[in-house]
């Protein structure tokens, strides 16, 4: 059974009044020192947190992580820096504890005003978070009489706040997790066509099973990033020293094979030296040998070009994957390009997926983060769930609940 294959239990549908409602989000924001670079996920989670509210809990915990701290406390991965800010999103005081499990915690919980809401300590300080431990899944369970996961960033991993929690108490999604599974699934099943997509990133053994169930479904596929290279150079182009992933070169040939006209590759490249001096940057063809030393860091003018022609008239897009070194401005030229071009179509009636991740950091830094259908909040889960995969922490929402 896959993601798209289950009857999720919906948030509309639990009652929650006078109940503590234990909430798993995806606080994984990044930090700069104490200070929040970028509260979109925060954002995210605002339409789960405020249909909670409504219906006046006994109290709301926030459960989240934040990066990977394997097991040890660390001081710069505390979620601490996200309580004041949420409490300005939500115009209510978020209180915040020191640990997300213990007596304090529950005390502390049990203690506070009706209605308070609290955001707990980094899930992940704890080594049985990720190893989905039952009896720390118990002490987080003690801290709620029901458990709402809103957290897609997380769903393809089976760890204890989300997976264990939804063994042990009676379990629901939360909106943004019904508006992921809803889009992405819908583009999996129901595209309406033509049906594009965009693949980036460095390498095609990271994305295989997502390009297999394109090639079966998508109308065309266009291949960007350090996975190009692969495919370029599996036909025999010289890319000088371009990241390439040699052992993958028969699976690149097998499916050029399998797309049958339909996989498009760059037809040129934005190319710098080994110095690494961005201000020697050439735009060259990609059928002609690159000089010694030199790699592909960006899709060229004339493939900006192409790709952005065969998204006229598409009816859905999905993107996954930068197409170039994004991190370097003059090397995001291509993918700021191709952000612009779906923006277009989003306007023309086209739905509009991006697919999470660094995909996701793309287009917010180009500006057109407003202006598609959806923007994913997981990167790992919304390519899982467009593979057909099954995610565990879905899949654990309709087994039968065990008592703690």
């Amino acid at each position: 059974m896959n993601a798209v294959d289950i009857d999720l239990p919906q948030l509309h549908q639990a009652d929650l009044q006078d109940q503590r409602v234990l909430c798993r989000v995806d606080f994984n924001v990044p930090l700069i020192g104490r200070e929040v670079a970028d509260d979109s996920r925060i954002r995210a989670a605002l339409p789960t947190i405020s249909t909670i509210l409504e219906q006046h809990p006994r109290a709301l915990v926030l459960l989240s992580h934040l990066g990977r701290p394997k097991g040890k406390r660390s001081e710069d991965l505390s979620l601490a820096p996200i309580a004041p800010l949420l409490s300005k999103w939500i115009n209510q005081e978020v209180h915040f504890s020191e640990d997300c499990i213990g007596t304090e915690v529950e005390q502390a919980i049990d203690q506070s005003p009706h209605g308070s809401v609290w955001l707990l300590e980094n899930t992940r300080f704890h080594e049985g978070e990720t190893q989905n431990d039952a009896p720390f899944a118990a002490q987080l369970a003690r801290l709620g009489d029901v458990f709402v996961n809103d957290a897609f960033g997380t769903c393809h991993r089976a760890h204890a706040s989300n997976v264990g929690l939804s063994n042990l108490l009676p379990a629901y999604v939360g909106q943004l997790v019904t508006k992921e599974v809803f889009y992405l699934s819908s583009a999996l099943r129901h595209p309406q066509r033509p049906y594009l997509a965009i693949l980036g990133g460095a390498k095609i053994s990271d994305k295989i099973t997502i390009l297999e169930r394109l090639l079966d479904r998508a109308d065309r596929v266009l291949i960007g990033g350090g996975m190009a290279n692969t495919f370029l150079a599996a036909q025999g182009q010289d890319l000088g020293d371009s990241l390439v992933e040699p052992a993958a070169f028969p699976l690149a040939r097998k499916l050029l094979a399998q797309a049958a006209g339909r996989m498009w590759l760059p037809l040129d490249a934005t190319i710098a030296p080994p110095d690494g001096i961005t201000a020697d940057i050439q735009h060259v063809s990609v059928a002609e040998p690159l000089p010694a030393g030199w790699r592909i860091m960006d899709i060229g003018p004339a493939t900006v070009q192409r790709f952005t022609a065969e998204l006229e008239g598409a009816q859905t897009i999905i993107w996954n994957g930068p197409l170039g070194v994004t991190e370097n401005p003059q090397f995001a030229i291509g993918s700021y390009a191709l952000a612009q071009a779906i923006a277009a179509q989003t306007s023309k009636g086209a739905t509009t997926i991006i697919g999470g991740g660094d995909s996701a950091a793309t287009i917010q830094a180009a500006g057109y983060a407003e202006q598609v259908s959806h923007l994913s909040t997981g990167g790992g889960a919304s390519l899982a769930l467009l593979a057909g995969e099954a995610l565990p922490a879905l899949s654990a929402l309709t087994k039968e609940v065990t008592p703690s």
